[in-house]
């Protein structure tokens, strides 16, 4: 089949060849184009770019190795990357972005959360608390909520956060309590 006298498979291949280099640029430069494609939540270029790819590539070749007609061969390749993209958007695109999100945290988040001290903090002065995390240890500066000195090693409870310092008192567990006496 002929398209605008020229082969229809190097049509497909300039639009493999296309699709690949998009999609290459895609991933170099698409935090600039996510602003963009925020506010068309449902066409993802990735998907896009993966069905112009699945659709050429297996129309080139289909057209390269089978002798079916040219529109049996272009109604098989749509449904062959069809099938594709979604199966790609399932099982690979909708696992990764919930998976970025629940390694990620934010400040606020740490409101409540227990740490351990391991620079001391002096009476209206700063020292480093330590928290556990999922994703690991997250370090951040820390002060006192009272102003009163706090001992490296002891267990504190985060009250308030301001300009990315974390405000703590000290923490005792009721068990802690109970062996004291």
């Amino acid at each position: 089949m002929m398209l605008f006298d020229t082969p229809i498979e190097t049509i497909y291949l300039i639009t493999l060849i296309v699709a690949g280099i998009l999609t290459i640029l895609y991933l170099l430069f698409g935090d600039i184009l996510e602003v963009i494609t925020e506010a068309i939540s449902f066409v993802h270029p990735v998907l896009i770019l993966s069905f112009i790819t699945f659709f050429s590539a297996s129309g080139y070749i289909f057209e390269v190795l089978t002798s079916f007609n040219s529109l049996l061969i272009i109604g098989i390749s749509i449904v062959f990357s069809f099938l594709l993209t979604t199966l790609l958007n399932v099982f690979v695109l909708i696992p990764i972005s919930s998976a970025e999100e629940s390694l990620s945290y934010t400040e606020d988040s740490l409101k409540g959360r227990v740490g351990k001290i391991i620079i001391p903090i002096p009476e209206n002065g700063f020292g480093e608390i330590i928290i556990d995390s999922k994703s690991g240890m997250i370090s951040k500066p820390a002060a006192a909520y009272e102003h009163q000195p706090i001992e490296a090693g002891m267990q504190v409870l985060v009250i308030e956060i301001e300009n990315g310092v974390l405000y703590v008192v000290p923490y005792e567990t009721d068990l802690d309590a109970e062996y004291s006496v």
